[in-house]
Parts: structure tokens; C-alpha cells; sequence
């Protein structure tokens, strides 16, 4: 009950770290999976910051039995002399208050990723225990931390000849939803960091699962870009690569043209990944397509100009800057905002990319013939694209007239099932609530958007009538906030032709409506696989592991099983019940952890190389549950 009072007295501070275990997720986004696999990466960070600083070239990080973690690395170790101010050791002010280290005084660090200072003491804050061992001035020093306070003072251990840091840290289980680590979003991190810091060593073991890897890369970002297209068919044999400091300015450009349809355009700064972009990605756009245009016009080879799209057809591309004071939009540091960072990248990616197009004539030829072909089929794309807007318009209504729309015109309140076939389709209309679920079926397998230019990915008429269906268009064009539905949902069968369908659906999101993916719209239904009967009543079983366990309770007496092998053999009211039923279904929220990982993915599953999926199949063979034949 709320007071009418408001006094003093009605204040709270927060002291120490109390703030942060009030509000986690203010410091680390959340409780889930992103923030409990922050907290190694706000450790990982400050031994990152040795390397960049010249005082570091190894990182390893132990992921134990009991789910705590280790991250040494052989830095100068945190200082652990008095800190005048505080009155106690600097190694207990870096792990206890909050925007303490030395991030902020332009003398320890030039360049840091983690430039608020809240790293370590939030890692701290949120563990059971953190213990700490530092070696320096050829001493180890130690002391160990629990819920945020300490429990020892800093205690000198022993001599030593070398320097570094060790943190051994457990996350509090009463905080986080769950502590168990995944290797794979972790080691992915570390492989990215080991791109971004040539001739850096990082290791990763996982002791419950018997796993470890290495990374050193001693081409850097350069190696980055060979990684990304390592599944495709690369136009050059090597990446096009240049490094310049300006000012205080260090910018890192590696970039190669592939035979495939997307573009992948990674940019870091200092470590970060950008993933929103911001002003360093603008000037590498802006510089490449003029560099493009003005060679096409030079050479004479084409009256055509250019737009940006076509110039990054089929580039992935690393852009890596380090500046001392990068300023970024918004607390998760993913854009930006650095305004003459624009200039500074715009001039070195000019000059040096037109001297390597000056120099390499070969490669230029295949990069223009590459984007010029890409020009005129987007050129082809719009085409159809006006013609479906005015047959639209001439139809008196926009929508598909396959589509059983919903009532409601509140897209934050509907719902669009996607479905195959007609038949499906019919039992879902019946099954829905009509107020706010839309029912679209589409025709079979449609196109893979991976083998697929835009100009035959407009003129298929099942994705066109996806396109028209959410009212948001796709790459370019594409516009969240038209969106007709924040709940679309894949309903297929639980068959190897409704996982093929499923995959292609996902294909055509993530690369070309990837917002969809990235709000958290787009989902998979879960419809049940097995339906029991059991003394007159009905159960609804999801998989073969829950089956196993329902018979163990119910014995094989007296009871029927059905194993629903389509959306067909199911009737409206056991699909409105299963599926449609807000309060009883089990839908899946379709999310990227790994934006690199993920293309890898797609590529290898979808691409034109048959190579790397034969290779994916065996290496998964054993982990198939239902295999249907």
C-alpha cells in the first residue's frame, strides 16, 4: 500500500554494491543467458585492456564442474598497494565501488571497452564468491570475496617470477536464472576477441564436458574475414587489407567479395561489437560505393550508377577502430556516435581502396562485374516490385487474398500463424480465435532465399505474398514499425518436409527481415506429437522424452497412444487447444545469441557449397532423436 507520506525518511541509499543486486539488469541487460555469460566477458574485458595496452598476450578462461569460472591472464596484475583516498588496497576499491579503475585517467589505458568502470565490482556484486590472485612486483597477492563483501584482507602468498591476474568466480544462483554456461556463446566471444587482437592467445576448457579450444590469430582481422567466408566462394584468394593511424585515431579495414547474395559487415571499436553500426560504418558505406561508381565511370565500363546495396552484394567486411574516447547511443554501447569518425574513415578506406582497384585491375573487374550484375537485377526487383504494388491497389485491398486476416488492428495484440498447405490452413481457421489470429497458408517448400538473388526472391510468389502479409518489405525498405503482427508465429509439421519448410521460412527472416528476429516477433510453433487417453481423459505430449515419462507414471495398461505425424491428423479442437490456446501452448521465440555463428549456419545449410553441409550432417548424425525415413 502506498503512503501518503513522502519524507526523508522515505529515502534509501544504496550503498557499496546494494544498488547493483537491486537492479542487475541495469548493469548487465538481464538475468538470463546474455547476462550471465556478460559477467565472464566484463572480466575477459579488463585482461583485453592489458592486451591492447602492450602488457598482455594470453587469456584463458576455465569453465569448472560447479558451473564457477576462471579467467587468468599475464598482465601487469591489479595493483595492490593503498589507495591514498579510500584507505584500503587498490585491488579491494577495484572489486568493491562502483566506477573505480584505471579507465578514466588517460595514462593506463589509452583505448578500453569498458570505459563506465563497473566491470569487476558488478561481476563481484552478483557472484557468491570471487577469489582473487595477483602476481606482481614479484609477489602473489590474494583475497576472496563473498556476495560482494570481502571475507579476507589482502594477503601476500609467496614469491613470483612473472605478472598477471586470476579470478575464480561463481554467479549467484538466488540472482540468475540459471548459471550454467554454454561453451558455444562463449567460445565463440573469445574467437572474435582473438580476431580483433592479432598474435593475442586465448584458450577456453570447459571441465564438464571435457572440451577446450585455442585461438591465435596472427593475421588478425584479416583472418576474421577468411573465417566469415570460409563456407563461400571468395571472388579473391586474399582479403583487400589496410590499417592507418590518424590523431588518435586507429582504423582497421579487411574486406572480400564472395559469390553469394548477402552482405556481412562486421565493425568493433575497441573490442566492442557495434552491432547497431553508427558513424564508422556510414564512412566505409559512403566511401565504398563512391570508390565503386567513380572506377565504373573511369574505366567506362558501365553508364550505370550504383546504389549502396549493390556495392556490398556478397562483401563481408571487418571494420575495427580504437579511439580514446568513443561515444556510443544508448547504454548498450551497440552504435556509434562519434562524429568525425565518419570523415577519418571515409578518407582512408577512399584512398586506399582505389589504389588497391588501381593496382589489382584483375580483382576490380570481377568486384564490378559482381555489383553491376547485382544493380541490374535490384533494378529487375523494383520492377516487380511496383508491379505488385499496382496490382495491389487495383485489387481494392492489399492483403493476400489467401490470407484470413484478424479482427483487431492493434499489431501489438495479433497474431499471424504461418501454415502449409490449404488443408492445414482450414483447420486453423476453425481453431483460432478469429479476434486477433491471422491465418496464412503457403504453397509447399518455398524459395531458398541463400541460392537466390532479389530480383527472383520479388517475382516468387509465396514470399511476396509473406512480404505483403507483415507490411514491413524487406532490406532497405524493411520498416518495423508497419509491422501488422509482433507474434509471428511458423506452425508446420513435426516432419523432416516441416522442418525443411521451417528452415526456409527462418532463412528468408533472418536475411531479409533480420528486425523481426532481433525484437523478438518471430516464433515456432511447438504442436504436440503425441496425443494419450488415459480412464476417459486426454493428455498431449510434446516429445518422446515426455511420453517415456507419462507411461512411467501411467504403466501400459488401459491406454491409448496417437502420434500425430501432420497438422492434418489433428482436428480444430485439439489444434485450438494445443496451439491457439494462449494459456496452454508451448511456443519457441526464435532469437540470435551469435550474429557470426548464425550466418555461419545458414551458409553451410542453405548454401551453394555441398561441402561444408556434408560435413555438418556427419559430424550431427548422432545427436537425431526422430529420424523419418
Amino acid at each position: 500500500m502506498i503512503q501518503n507520506s513522502y519524507k526523508a525518511q522515505n529515502i534509501q541509499v544504496l550503498k557499496d554494491l546494494e544498488a547493483v543486486k537491486k537492479r542487475p539488469a541495469m548493469y548487465i541487460g538481464d538475468t538470463g543467458v546474455r547476462g550471465l555469460h556478460h559477467l565472464v566477458y566484463e572480466v575477459v574485458d579488463n585482461s583485453i585492456d592489458e592486451a591492447l595496452a602492450g602488457f598482455c598476450n594470453y587469456i584463458s578462461v576455465t569453465i569448472h564442474k560447479d558451473n564457477s569460472i576462471t579467467v587468468i591472464d599475464n598482465g601487469r596484475g591489479i595493483p595492490v598497494d593503498i589507495h591514498e583516498k579510500e584507505g584500503k588496497s587498490a585491488l579491494e576499491v577495484v572489486m568493491t565501488v562502483l566506477h573505480a579503475g584505471g579507465k578514466f585517467d588517460k595514462q593506463t589505458y589509452r583505448v578500453s571497452g569498458g570505459l563506465h568502470g563497473v566491470g569487476i565490482s558488478v561481476v563481484n556484486a552478483l557472484s557468491e564468491f570471487i577469489e582473487v590472485e595477483v602476481k606482481r612486483d614479484n609477489k602473489i597477492y590474494s583475497q576472496k570475496y563473498e556476495f560482494g563483501k570481502p571475507v579476507t584482507s589482502v594477503e601476500e602468498k609467496g614469491n613470483c617470477e612473472d605478472s598477471g591476474t586470476k579470478i575464480k568466480f561463481l554467479p549467484d544462483k538466488e540472482i540468475f536464472e540459471s548459471i550454467d554456461f554454454q561453451f558455444d556463446i562463449l567460445s565463440n566471444r573469445l574467437r572474435e576477441l582473438a580476431f580483433l587482437n592479432k598474435n593475442l592467445k586465448i584458450e577456453i576448457k570447459d571441465e564438464r564436458i571435457e572440451k577446450e579450444k585455442s585461438f591465435l590469430y596472427e593475421g588478425g582481422i584479416k583472418s576474421f574475414v577468411k573465417y566469415l567466408n570460409k563456407n563461400k566462394t571468395s571472388l579473391h584468394v586474399k582479403p583487400v587489407f589496410f590499417e592507418k593511424k590518424q590523431g588518435d585515431t586507429y582504423i582497421e579495414v579487411a574486406m572480400q567479395y564472395n559469390s553469394s547474395y548477402m552482405e556481412n559487415i562486421l565493425t568493433f571499436v575497441n573490442n566492442i561489437n557495434t552491432i547497431e553500426g553508427g558513424t564508422h560504418l556510414s564512412g566505409f558505406k559512403t566511401a565504398l560505393t563512391r570508390v565503386i561508381n567513380d572506377y565504373i565511370k573511369k574505366s567506362k565500363i558501365s553508364d550505370l550508377s550504383l546504389g549502396g546495396a549493390d556495392t556490398r552484394e556478397g562483401l563481408s567486411a571487418v571494420i575495427s577502430i580504437k579511439i580514446p574516447e568513443p561515444q556510443f547511443e544508448g547504454q548498450t554501447k551497440t552504435k556509434l556516435g562519434n562524429s568525425k569518425v565518419k570523415g577519418i574513415v571515409d578518407s582512408i578506406v577512399t584512398d586506399n581502396l582505389k589504389t588497391f582497384f588501381e593496382e589489382n585491375p584483375a580483382i576490380a573487374k570481377n568486384i564490378i562485374q559482381k555489383v553491376i550484375t547485382a544493380a541490374k537485377a535490384r533494378e529487375a526487383a523494383r520492377k516487380a516490385r511496383e508491379l505488385t504494388r499496382r496490382k495491389s491497389v487495383l485489387e481494392s485491398g492489399s492483403l493476400p487474398g489467401k490470407l484470413a486476416d484478424c479482427q483487431e488492428k492493434d499489431p501489438t495484440k495479433c497474431e499471424l500463424f504461418i501454415v502449409e498447405g490449404d488443408s492445414a490452413a482450414g483447420t486453423g481457421i476453425s481453431a483460432r480465435d478469429r479476434k486477433f489470429q491471422a491465418i496464412l497458408p503457403i504453397r509447399g517448400k518455398i524459395l531458398n532465399v541463400e541460392k537466390a538473388r532479389i530480383d527472383k526472391i520479388f517475382s516468387n510468389n509465396e514470399i511476396s505474398t509473406l512480404i505483403s502479409t507483415t507490411g514491413t518489405s524487406i532490406n532497405d525498405e524493411f520498416d518495423i514499425s508497419k509491422l501488422r503482427y509482433h507474434k509471428v508465429i511458423v506452425l508446420t509439421d513435426a516432419d523432416s518436409d516441416g522442418n525443411h519448410i521451417s528452415t526456409l521460412l527462418l532463412t528468408f527472416f533472418y536475411r531479409y527481415m533480420k528486425e523481426l528476429v532481433d525484437k523478438g516477433y518471430l516464433y515456432i510453433a511447438q504442436p504436440p506429437l503425441y496425443k494419450i487417453i488415459k480412464d476417459k481423459k486426454t493428455y498431449y505430449i510434446r516429445d518422446d522424452a515426455a511420453l517415456k515419462e507419462k507411461l512411467e507414471e501411467f504403466g501400459d495398461k488401459n491406454i491409448v497412444v496417437q502420434r500425430f505425424k501432420g497438422l492434418g491428423e489433428m482436428d480444430s479442437d485439439e489444434l485450438a487447444e494445443t496451439v491457439m490456446n494462449s494459456d496452454k501452448r508451448i511456443l519457441k521465440r526464435v532469437t540470435v545469441e551469435d550474429a557470426m555463428q548464425a550466418d555461419q549456419i545458414f551458409t553451410i545449410l542453405m548454401g551453394e557449397q555441398v561441402g561444408p553441409r556434408k560435413e555438418f550432417i556427419f559430424s550431427h548424425a548422432k545427436e537425431v532423436q526422430n529420424l523419418d525415413i
